[in-house]
């Protein structure tokens, strides 16, 4: 989309008011169909950097995602991106990662999306 869909901000905006990840959402986004639950951007750069943290190659990045902050609702700017937690590309059948991953997804490049996490056949 060339300009942000404002209902899916205002349903990233309430994310972001709230200290929880329970809002589930499937976006597709150049194709890709994208499924999970949203977090707080907050919540989603700690759990990225916890990630980080523990891997011998990777530790040295954990810092950069509790350092910078982008646009909040609470500073007055709107926000620009989605933060999936357990979060899955679907590809037919299968869901990539199985166990979940964090995905950040710009709201401008949205094309579609639903309220709800799509699940996936496992066979």
């Amino acid at each position: 989309m060339p300009n942000a869909d404002e209902l899916l901000t205002a349903v990233a905006a309430m994310v972001e008011a709230q200290p929880s990840n329970q809002m589930s959402l499937t976006v597709v986004v150049d194709g890709a169909v994208i499924t999970g639950r949203l977090a707080p951007e907050s919540m989603w750069r700690e759990r990225v950097s916890e990630v980080l943290r523990t891997s011998e190659r990777l530790s040295p990045f954990s810092d950069v995602f509790t350092s910078h902050r982008g646009a909040r609702p609470d500073r007055g700017g709107a926000p620009t991106h989605l933060h999936f937690h357990l979060a899955r590309i679907l590809q037919g059948s299968l869901g990539i990662p199985e166990t979940g991953g964090m995905y950040r997804v710009a709201i401008k490049d949205v094309s579609a999306w639903t309220v709800g996490d799509l699940s996936y056949s496992e066979q």
